[in-house]
Order: C-alpha cells, then structure tokens, then sequence
C-alpha cells in the first residue's frame, strides 16, 4: 500500500529526503528510505544489531515516528553531512578575528545541514572605541548582516536553505536597534531574532523602575558609573560600564511595539531557562536554535524527532475514539534509544561540537501530528478537555523517554558530563516521579536533556500533510509553497490530514469534522494555554507561534507576554499579520506571500 495520500508528501520525499548517489537514484520508494535510516542507526549498537534494526523500521513505517529532516536526509549515505538539526555556536570573541573566525565556523555548520544560534552580546557597541585599534565598533547589529549575507551565498551554492537565530541581552546598549533591525522588508531575512529577557528586567517593567544599559568596562577601574553583572564570556561577575539609563517600560513598549508590528523579536526568558537547564552546574545559555526549542549553551548540540500522534488514534471519530497508550509508550521508547544513537552516528562539523554533543548527549524528542489527533478523538483543540488530554500525552512521553534513558545509561553508561548529586538537584528533575529520580540515583541517566516540541514543520508535510509539532490546524484547506531542489518554488493545495481522513470515511466531501478549529479560531489565551501546559514536562523547550488577529488591539497585545511570564514559559513568539511579513501560511482563496522566517521551508528540519 502507498504510504503516500498527497501529492506533497511523495514531491517532501523525493526532493529533500530520498537518497542519491551521484544524482542517480538509489531509494525506488520510502519504505527503501525508512530501512536505510534502520539500518544506519542500528550499526551503532553493541547487541542484537539486526533486532534494533526491525524495531526502528517499525517505527519509522507509515511515519509513527519522525525523525528529525537530518537524520532521514543523511544517516546511512555516507556523506560529509551532520545528523543534527540544532546549533548554538561558540562565543564570538569582540575582536575582528574572533568575528570572522566565528563567521567562518558557521559557515561550515551551515553547509552540513545545521541550523545555528548565536548570542551577539558580546560584541562591543555602536560607537564605542574598540580596545587595542581605536576605531569606533559600528555594533553587533551591522555584523549581522555579514552573517545574512553569508547565508545568502551558501544558498546560492545549492546547500539547503539557512536557518539562523539571534539574540542579544535586553540591557546591551544596541538592544534599540536590535528590536528594529527587521522594521523594514528584506533586511536579516535568514535570521530570527530573540531577546534575553532578565527576570531583572520584568520586575523594572512591572515596578516602572529604571533600566541600565551596559557593557563590560574593559580595562576601567569599576567607579560610580559601573555595575557588576554577569556577561558572556565571562566566568565570573565582570564590572559593567552603564552607558544609559531608561524607562523599562519604555524599552518594553519598544519591544512589544516591533513584535506587534513586524513578527520579531522573539523572547526568551532567559534566566528560567538556566534554572530550569538540568546541566545547570555546568552551562550558562544565552541562545537557542533557529527555532527556540532547544536552549543550548556555546558549541551545543541536540538532534530531533517527532511522535505522529494520528498514527495512535484507534477508532477515529467514533465514540469509541481513543489513544493506544500502550503503543505510545512503546514507540517513545525505541525513539528514544534511536535518537540517542544518532549522537554516535552522526558526523559533525566542529570537533567542538562533538565535544558538546557527545558529552552531554542531548536529544530533543516531541510530537506532532497533535491537532488532527485531538480531533479524531472528538475533542476541539484548546479546549479544557483537549488541553487535559494533551498534557496527560506529553507527561506520558516525557516520564517514559526518562525511564528508557536511565535503562540505557545502566546498559552503555551515562552521558559524560553527568554528575549524580548535582543533577538531581536540578529543578526541572526534582518535578519528577520518584521512581525516576530513584532510577537516576542507581542506574545513572544516558541523555542530560529529552524533551523537546520543534515545529516539525517539513517532516508534517511528509508525514501526508499533518499539522506541526503543537501548533493547530491552520486551515481545512491551503495553498502552500515548498522549494525545489534548484531554489525554484513549487506550489500544491492541500487538505488537513484529518479532514480528509473524515471527508473519505463519511463520504462528505465539503464537510468538517465536528470540533474542527483552525489556528484564527483561538484567541491567543487558548495558544497560551496548549504550550504552558506542556512546558512542566519539557526540558529543553517548545517552538510555538502565538497567533494573533490583525485587529487585534495592542494594549491586550501586550498582556499576552505578561501572561506568558507568568504561566512558566520559557519563551514566547506571537504573529500577527502586518504589512510588513504578511501572513504565515496562505488558504486556498488568498495570494499573500509567507513571511520569511515563518515560512516552513526556512525551518531546520
């Protein structure tokens, strides 16, 4: 039977996953696809090598599992490429050849497949004379758009498309023009841009405090007009020069204005993050992969995969609808285990890297496929019931990779940076069930990290058009773009994976299931309210657009990043279509171009 139900998902398949040798094809179908990643990932196993092998295959049939777009497009080729979808790079030392040095290790990330993050705090100031030479810096801003044209040129050269994040630290004297650096179309287009956002900082908002803007003072002797604050780069608190003072709510009006207006910056609530960071005694975070997921400190490294939770429904749409949790946990477990055996699988660009990745053995397993799910199982997402059900899932996920992880690390040892007290200590891993903390006290832990909702967003697509990672259903039918092989664009109309489903069982060809919502159906409490759920049992984090209506006013706007805050989120990312990005995702009846940094095709998977 042909795995395949739409014609994007067979054009996914062929253009970005199936593998060629010298252009000639080797894979005659995706079943020849799924033996060949069995068979990669299962080579590095000690045991039972042919066992693994029909175990992964059998996850990876009829896309029950996803893994993520580096894996499927690279494990068994044979090729100088990386099976991690994610990167933080190192620090970029604040000097021209640290700048270019770091340029030129993303670069060589980039060409193997690898999306990168960089925190650009480091970097001196607009207008601040640069130790050693005297000339004035012109600002990390203006460096960036080295970064972009970079990127542009790797795309030229027939490399799949670049993904890259920055961030910058909300008391960094550029951060004004940081917040506006993408106020005009076109400009920094292959990046995201995210906000270190400081606990610090939202106590000064909400008490109508001042805020300092500063910079490490360098060779100065600490005065009445420095501070002490932790920066990058440093080991220890550094005395920070204040170049200016404002209003903090001023500068979050700023921030929250740009959003509202253009779709970016993003925000990370950046000191959660690190106390929430199970390597918390050993990592200091300031950046994140392209897009947000996954936290990870200089020279990190995590490789994804997603549950398609369709593929667990029994019964859709009838009253007997239900989860096969049995199958569920069963799947989450060898995923788990074939994930961790990417870290040994994989090449990567960077010895540094390596380093990162095989000493903390991150892995970021997900869902997606959630939306469709929910309703064939009659319920509408956003709903207190769907809410409940999917937190029910996403616990089960988490707890059972957990419990797979310390089975693991028992039979081939623990990832090497593990340190047994310490990290029991962490926060997030004090949430935990008893068992499992028992569990890490004897047995150790394989993977510091696990959990992780990535957008998914191309691997949906291949998976016959299934909504993406968290996110709702966007709409029953669309128009969606998708880039070919020689950088041209193509074009397909598709239906939802579950209308479909639906339309084909109760012959109704123009109809809904009952429940159906779309993502402009949901007020952005409803979105707010799916991700913080999740975010309890998620150790890395979660890739979720906020939508927001057009007409939406700003004033209630603004409130949806206090309520984020408050919720426990580790970050927040709204759109609102705007003249200036447009809307994310066209239906069938609109011609609007996809904003750059949404569009799923500058998604790193």
């Amino acid at each position: 039977m042909d795995p395949f139900t739409t014609e994007i998902s067979r054009h996914i398949w062929d253009t970005k996953y199936r593998y060629r040798q010298d252009r000639k094809i080797s894979e005659r179908t995706v079943d020849e696809s799924w033996q060949r990643i069995a068979q990669a990932l299962s080579a590095v196993e000690p045991r039972h090598r042919q066992d693994w092998q029909a175990r992964y295959y059998e996850i990876l049939k009829g896309f029950k599992f996803l893994p993520g777009g580096r894996i499927q497009a690279g494990a068994g080729t044979g090729r100088n490429v990386t099976l991690f979808n994610c990167f933080v790079m190192g620090m970029i030392e604040d000097s021209m050849e640290g700048i270019f040095r770091a340029l030129h290790e993303g670069a060589i990330t980039m060409r193997q497949g690898g999306g990168v993050g960089y925190d650009f705090s480091t970097l001196h100031p607009r207008g601040m004379r640069a130790k050693g030479v005297g000339a004035l810096a012109s600002g990390p801003v203006s460096f960036m758009t080295v970064w972009d044209a970079m990127c542009e040129t790797i795309l030229s050269t027939g490399a799949r498309r670049g993904a890259m994040m920055a961030t910058l630290r909300c008391d960094h004297p550029d951060i004004e023009a940081f917040v506006n650096a993408k106020k005009q179309p076109g400009i920094l287009r292959h990046f995201n841009l995210s906000i270190q956002v400081t606990d610090a900082f939202i106590s000064a908002v909400r008490a109508d405090g001042d805020w300092a803007l500063v910079f490490p003072a360098m060779d100065e002797e600490p005065g009445r007009n420095t501070v002490l604050k932790e920066w990058p780069g440093y080991g220890e608190p550094v005395h920070c020069h204040v170049h200016r003072c404002l209003r903090a709510r001023d500068l979050w009006e700023k921030i929250l204005r740009a959003t509202y207006e253009h779709a970016e910056p993003g925000v990370l609530f950046i000191d959660r993050i690190n106390r929430l960071n199970n390597l918390w005694y050993r990592e200091r975070i300031n950046a994140t992969n392209p897009c947000g997921e996954i936290p990870l400190p200089p020279y990190g490294a995590c490789n994804l995969g997603s549950l398609n939770l369709t593929q667990f429904v029994r019964k859709p749409f009838t009253a007997e609808a239900q989860l096969d949790e049995r199958a569920l946990t069963a799947t989450t477990e060898i995923a788990t285990r074939l994930l961790d055996n990417v870290i040994d699988a994989s090449r990567f660009p960077l010895p540094e890297q390596e380093e990162m990745a095989r000493g903390a053995r991150r892995i970021g397993l997900g869902i997606t496929g959630l939306a469709e799910a929910l309703l064939m199982l009659g319920l509408e997402y956003g709903s207190k019931r769907s809410i409940d059900v999917t937190t029910n899932i996403i616990r089960q996920i988490c707890h059972g990779a957990y419990r797979t992880s310390i089975a693991i690390a028992d039979e081939k040892g623990p990832f090497p940076f593990f340190d047994k007290e310490r990290y029991l200590e962490g926060e997030f891993v004090q949430t935990l069930p008893e068992d499992i903390r028992s569990g890490i006290a004897l047995h150790c832990i394989r993977n510091s990290h696990l959990i992780a909702i990535a957008p998914a967003g191309t691997i949906s697509l291949l998976a016959n058009n299934v909504s993406s990672g968290l996110e709702p259903i966007f709409a029953g039918s669309m128009r969606r773009r998708v880039l070919n092989e020689d950088g041209t664009t193509g074009e397909f109309e598709l239906t939802d994976y579950a209308v479909r489903l639906w339309q084909e069982k109760f012959g109704n060809p123009e109809g809904y299931p009952p429940g159906f919502v779309c993502a402009s159906d949901l007020s952005p409490r409803q979105h707010l309210a799916m991700q913080s759920a999740l975010q309890p049992y998620v150790d890395n984090s979660i890739s979720k657009t906020i939508n927001v209506p057009e007409i939406y006013p700003f004033e209630k706007f603004k409130k949806v990043y206090d309520l984020a805050y408050d919720k426990g989120l580790k970050g927040c990312t709204t759109f609102r279509p705007n003249p200036i990005t447009g809307a994310v995702i066209t239906t069938v009846e609109d011609s609007v171009n996809a904003p750059h940094c949404c569009a799923f095709e500058r998604e790193a998977d």
